[in-house]
C-alpha cells in the first residue's frame, strides 16, 4: 500500500524546522501594531465574559446559582416576611427578600454557570474588566456593585434574517392560517347557496348614501297608479 504524503514528508530531516522558520519569517514581515491601552478602549466581543451584573429585582432568592457555583463563591443572605392577603378573608403569604448577594471574583471561574441556571433572567454577563484591586480581599464584591454592572451589559444581539421561526411563532401562524382558510371557504359556501337560491341581495352602489333607494314593488300588485292617485 502506497504511504500517505503527509507521512513521508514527516520522515525528511529538518522539515520541521523549516516550517518553523517559515512562520517566523511570515510573522516578521507583518507590521507590529501596539494598542494603547488604557488611553485607547479596547473592542471588545459582545458576548465577552468580564463580570457579572446582577438585576436584583428578578432575584427570588432561590440560590440555584449559589448552589450550583463550582467554587461556592457567591454568598447570598435573605430574610422572609409576610405579606398581607391581597383581599378580605384570604391568606397571608410570606416572600424571601434579597438581604446580601455578593461574587468573590478572586475565586470565580468565570464559567457562566450561574447565569445558566438562573430561572429568572438576574445574572447577566458585562464585558466591563477594570476592576482591579491591590488587596485580594477588595474582589469580594456586593449587590450594589454588581447592580453598577448592570448597565454596562450590552443589548442582545438582532435575530438572523435567516434564522428559522420559533416554534411557538410557527405554531400560531400555522393556527391563524388555518382558521382564515375555513372562515374563506364558509363565506365561499354561503355566497355559492344565496346565488343558487336566488336570495343574494343585489350590490349597492357606493355613490349613493344608505336609506336613497327605491322600495321594491310587489309582484301581487298590477302595475299602474296606486290608490289615491287622480
Amino acid at each position: 500500500m502506497a504511504e500517505s504524503l503527509p507521512s513521508i514528508r514527516s520522515r525528511i530531516p529538518g522539515s520541521g524546522l523549516a516550517k518553523g522558520l517559515a512562520v517566523t519569517l511570515r510573522t516578521m514581515t507583518k507590521k507590529t501594531v501596539t494598542a494603547q491601552y488604557p488611553d485607547v478602549q479596547p473592542e471588545l466581543p459582545p458576548r465577552s465574559r468580564g463580570v457579572i451584573g446582577l438585576f436584583e429585582e428578578n432575584c427570588t432568592v432561590c440560590m440555584l446559582c449559589a448552589r450550583e457555583c463550582p467554587d461556592w463563591c457567591i454568598y447570598i443572605d435573605s430574610h422572609k416576611e409576610t405579606v398581607p392577603a391581597a383581599a378580605p378573608g384570604g391568606r397571608e403569604r410570606s416572600r424571601n427578600v434579597l438581604d446580601r448577594f455578593a461574587i468573590d471574583f478572586s475565586l470565580c471561574m468565570y464559567c457562566g454557570i450561574c447565569i445558566e441556571v438562573c430561572p429568572f433572567d438576574a445574572l447577566f454577563w458585562s464585558p466591563e474588566f477594570e476592576y482591579a484591586e491591590t488587596d485580594i480581599h477588595e474582589l469580594t464584591h456586593e449587590r450594589d456593585k454588581l447592580r453598577e454592572w448592570m448597565w454596562t451589559v450590552p443589548a442582545p444581539p438582532a435575530l438572523d434574517a435567516a434564522a428559522e421561526e420559533p416554534k411557538e411563532l410557527a405554531a400560531a401562524r400555522k393556527t391563524a392560517d388555518k382558521l382564515a382558510a375555513e372562515a374563506d371557504k364558509l363565506a365561499e359556501a354561503e355566497k355559492l347557496a344565496a346565488q343558487a337560491t336566488g336570495t343574494e341581495p343585489p350590490a349597492s352602489d357606493p355613490s349613493k348614501p344608505a336609506g336613497t333607494e327605491p322600495p321594491a314593488s310587489d309582484p301581487s300588485k298590477p302595475a299602474g297608479p296606486q290608490d289615491g292617485d287622480a
